[in-house]
């Protein structure tokens, strides 16, 4: 799954339309430069491919003050909110998912009922025992990895990396069980002081 789409979809979501600089400085503001690849020229060329997949809208606004050319407004279409809560539903409860896809997720995930995003980390975490159960069959952890070679390094780290990654999900399931966040239907503005023109 490609963060960018999950991420630019999701700004643009937030703020209702917004402009290429917007969904940028939003991405910015939350640090997504270092994590994933949203970069600016990244940024703006999602925005046209999902506007020619019909699942943004491109509106083009009066020029600035200042005489510089038209600014163009991207709003979601039906289309691009079903895409979005499909990517976003995908993101978080997959086990494989890459770290930047999940990143992005999670920084979403309160657009969701809290109990749907329960559920959703409930199948990652169950997809994450699935998986490590099956490097078990072809790997012995108590023998280590050297009684495999270098490839028991691979199947050492896979194991690892999924027994703490399906933990880390455990315990987030416990804070959002035990009230953590405001998710969708819960009133309250769950992404107050989080878009960049807030801060």
């Amino acid at each position: 799954m490609s963060a960018i789409r999950l991420l630019v979809l999701g700004a643009v979501r937030l703020h209702g339309r917004a402009h290429g600089y917007q969904v940028r400085a939003d991405l910015e503001h939350w640090g997504a430069h270092e994590w994933s690849t949203a970069k600016p020229g990244s940024v703006y060329h999602a925005l046209k491919q999902l506007a020619r997949q019909g699942l943004l809208v491109a509106h083009e606004v009066a020029p600035s003050t200042a005489g510089g050319p038209p600014r163009t407004e991207y709003g979601m279409t039906e289309r691009g909110t079903q895409e979005y809560l499909s990517l976003l539903r995908a993101a978080l409860s997959s086990h494989d998912q890459r770290l930047d896809a999940l990143s992005a997720a999670l920084g979403f995930m309160v657009d969701l009922p809290r109990e749907e995003v329960l559920g959703l980390l409930r199948r990652r975490v169950c997809g994450l025992e699935s998986w490590r159960a099956g490097v078990l069959d072809h790997y012995d952890p108590e023998r280590g990895p050297e009684g495999d070679g270098h490839i028991g390094e691979i199947m050492d780290l896979w194991t690892h990396t999924a027994e703490s990654d399906a933990e880390w999900t455990r315990a987030l399931i416990r804070r959002i069980e035990g009230g953590a966040h405001a998710f969708a239907g819960e009133g309250g503005a769950p992404f107050e002081g989080l878009l960049a023109g807030d801060a």
